[in-house]
């Protein structure tokens, strides 16, 4: 495993009396590609903010390298940062705007040009050396604005929703494009955004984030197939959360009937949500099954027709590829793996 190179311990931080982070602690593996991921206000810009040294908490610690740098300005830390407004010089060129970093550093003209040769190729900008700032694209300039924070070689980069301003499109082009060079350069990326596609599209590691409080971390694979709470499952892909009673070990209720499930220790009848995504429900004859509904309403997404079918006790999001016929009575079929179970919020976990 690789080792820590940003450690947070116990950040805490107040803005006119309001907690923005609620002693958060952190802990960030070198060469990694982790995602901040949150709701608007949920503390992640602040948390990136901290690791860049434009904000000091109100306590806890922050190590890079195993040295504490609470009181190190961010020109002095090992870290660079890409803004969501790229803060690029509307006066200069790309290659001045790339070259900046550099000459600031009185780099001889030689060093200067093969450096700045090196990130054009790597951000794909070859033969815009003499391209003004306003002659370029959103996506054009967000990659000036990579390039010159990546010249400088800093061992983590920060990036602010760095996409945001972009189209869809080229959003998911850059997506690709920022993975692709992380992976290059083997340093350490910490991404916030509130768009869970993205964090699940690049990230080595996500950290959902609510109200100052981080949820969970993991894998992208970890945190959409094994939410620790409601709030996680929700905010990462769609999912029906259902009130269940954990009757023992892999065995729990859900809209008066008992199903078999996977999961274990959480004790004799005990309250729990519980979560089955839509992709993972079949339907099927309505006397097949221990759950039956009438279709309300069938939208065709492209790759699945999204359905929304009414129980008795709860309307059911179920994902297909064949479509049933609206105000037919349908059966939900899911099985053992397809039922995830997570303490109440407020809970444990």
């Amino acid at each position: 495993m690789a080792k820590t190179i940003i450690s947070l311990d116990k950040i805490a931080v107040s803005f006119e009396g309001e907690k923005i982070l609620n002693d958060i602690s952190l802990d960030i593996r070198d060469k990694e590609f982790v995602t901040l991921l949150g709701p608007s206000g949920c503390g992640k810009t602040t948390t990136l903010r901290i690791i860049g040294g434009f904000i000091t908490p109100d306590s806890g610690s922050v190590k890079f390298e195993n040295r504490e740098i609470n009181n190190i300005p961010p020109y002095k830390r090992n870290v660079n940062t890409v803004f969501q407004r790229y803060a690029l010089f509307p006066h200069l060129n790309v290659y001045d705007n790339i070259a900046f970093g550099l000459k600031v550093k009185k780099c001889s003209k030689q060093e200067i040009a093969r450096r700045v040769g090196e990130m054009l190729e790597l951000v794909n900008l070859k033969g815009f050396e003499n391209r003004h700032i306003d002659r370029l694209s959103g996506g054009q300039q967000q990659r000036v604005a990579i390039a010159r924070a990546l010249i400088n070689e800093p061992k983590v980069l920060l990036l602010d929703e760095p996409l945001g301003a972009l189209d869809l499109k080229l959003r998911k082009e850059m997506q690709i494009e920022l993975k692709r060079i992380q992976q290059r350069l083997e340093i350490t990326f910490i991404y916030v955004t509130h768009d869970q596609e993205e964090a699940l599209t690049m990230s080595d590691t996500v950290v959902v984030m609510n109200k100052g409080n981080i949820l969970q971390v993991g894998s992208p694979v970890d945190i959409y197939n094994e939410p620790k709470n409601a709030f996680v499952a929700d905010f990462i892909g769609e999912s029906n959360i259902l009130d269940g009673v954990m009757i023992r070990d892999r065995l729990v209720r859900i809209s008066g009937c008992e199903f078999e499930c996977v999961d274990e220790g959480f004790g004799e009848n005990t309250p729990v949500d519980v979560v089955i995504r839509p992709e993972d429900i079949k339907i099927k004859r309505a006397d097949e099954t221990a759950i039956s509904g009438t279709v309300r309403s069938v939208t065709f997404k492209g790759v699945h027709y999204e359905m929304v079918i009414d129980a008795p006790d709860f309307s059911w999001l179920v994902h297909s590829t064949k479509a049933a016929t609206v105000g037919s009575c349908v059966g939900l079929k899911f099985g053992p793996d397809d039922i995830h179970i997570m303490n109440k919020m407020g809970g444990d976990s």
